[in-house]
């Protein structure tokens, strides 16, 4: 066998193991009692998702003994804008507020949402939690405990989908609980490496505002893993807690799966472009495959990869998913394996993207920037990506951010 592809053999089965053990170490982490500090969950809202008024509910169900919900929208004609306010009336005891806005802060638009409500939270711990998002009830005490662990500065989850079994939402489900959580649970607990999902992030703004706070990240797309590594490089650590997030979806076409991991995966290569072209390899199909290229025969490599892949596929779908649609989701994985690929070898042509209907341009560091001119009234960019604002628009954003408040 040539050495080449028994080197390309030992490291993908090798990466593959390691994500199924990576996995499961997160899984079956226990977690020591500890002080469970106020939090402030911020819930950047943008339309209204599959489900949104259930995705939201769960927060209001948290055994957290001290905790508010921060809403933020932009514009006041946001239809997610009911759905907060039927929850504030039906949770009178539970401390909310709505935050509604204007501001231009910043290109990317979950960052300058979550700018805007900053002037609205009272406490130091923060949780930024997407609009699509499912928890338990321990999910804010789960996360604070992890906190309190000595190093930990941020605290994140895995993702897993609660879909309608449609193709598009099983190829979903597949893709998060495969390569995608392998993706993040194998750098963080193996490597030391910050890799962070932006649907679930716990800090303190203290110590993130030391590290340059939300206008280090305000004009790139791929917050979350910029984030991720101005902790790191700080010093401090990475935690995954054990209960994974859920995603809430439905109605899902493979076209919008296709859509969605395009753009994750444009924003990887521009975030970091040496652990993109290591993805490929990461795939045991595609090294099964190209087995005659180095003299093996096809079958031998198509058996090993065939093996690996289902391995991995139903011990990670079984530890993050459960049973449910197992036998589905394996019969799919060619179908998943070749959109893999087609997705990866796309990531570098693709350079404009949409983030709930804002179009975006991507560069180097997923940076965003605009084409052509800026409309008159929208934001300006200083020679270090700053932005800047007319002192009447940060008044506006200053009287937004007082809100709508339903509390004790």
């Amino acid at each position: 066998m040539d050495f080449f592809y028994a080197f390309l053999l030992i490291f993908n089965t090798s990466w593959t193991l390691a994500g199924i053990w990576a996995i499961w170490k997160i899984r079956n982490r226990k977690l020591a009692p500890a002080p469970t500090p106020p939090v402030s969950v911020m819930k950047p809202l943008c339309g209204v998702d599959p489900d949104l008024e259930g995705n939201l509910d769960t927060f209001f169900h948290q055994d957290h003994p001290s905790y508010e919900l921060i809403f933020g929208v932009q514009g006041d004609a946001d239809p997610a804008i009911e759905v907060v306010h039927r929850l504030q009336a039906k949770y009178p005891h539970i401390r909310s507020k709505l935050v509604i806005h204007n501001s231009r802060r910043g290109m990317n638009p979950k960052v300058r949402n979550l700018r805007a409500m900053l002037p609205a939270i009272r406490h130091d711990v923060m949780l930024i939690s997407d609009s699509n998002v499912a928890v338990p009830p321990h999910y804010v005490r789960e996360m604070t405990t992890a906190l309190a662990e000595p190093g930990i500065a941020l605290v994140t989850n895995l993702v897993t989908v609660q879909g309608d079994g449609s193709l598009g939402a099983t190829l979903e489900a597949m893709q998060l609980s495969s390569f995608v959580a392998a993706g993040i649970a194998t750098p963080n607990e193996l490597m030391n490496e910050a890799c962070v999902v932006g649907k679930s992030m716990l800090f303190r703004r203290s110590v993130f505002e030391r590290l340059g706070g939300f206008e280090s990240v305000a004009h790139v797309l791929a917050e979350d893993f910029v984030m991720g590594r101005m902790f790191q490089r700080a010093g401090y650590r990475v935690r995954i807690c054990p209960t994974p997030v859920v995603n809430v979806i439905s109605e899902h076409s493979v076209l919008s799966m296709y859509q969605r991991h395009l753009r994750w995966g444009a924003m990887r290569l521009r975030a970091a472009p040496h652990t993109w072209l290591l993805e490929f390899l990461s795939i045991p199909m595609v090294v099964g495959l190209a087995a005659p290229l180095f003299g093996v025969n096809l079958w031998l490599g198509l058996t090993w990869a065939i093996g690996l892949t289902l391995l991995r596929d139903a011990v990670q779908w079984l530890q993050l998913v459960g049973r449910k649609h197992l036998g589905r989701a394996l019969l799919l994985f060619p179908l998943r394996d070749v959109m893999h690929v087609v997705l990866w070898a796309g990531a570098p042509f693709k350079r404009r993207v949409s983030w709930r209907g804002n179009p975006l341009t991507l560069s180097s560091g997923s940076r965003l920037y605009v084409e052509g001119e800026l409309p008159t009234g929208t934001l300006e960019q200083g020679p270090w990506g700053k932005d800047t604002i007319s002192t009447a628009e940060g008044a506006r954003d200053r009287r937004a951010a007082v809100g709508e408040e339903r509390s004790h």
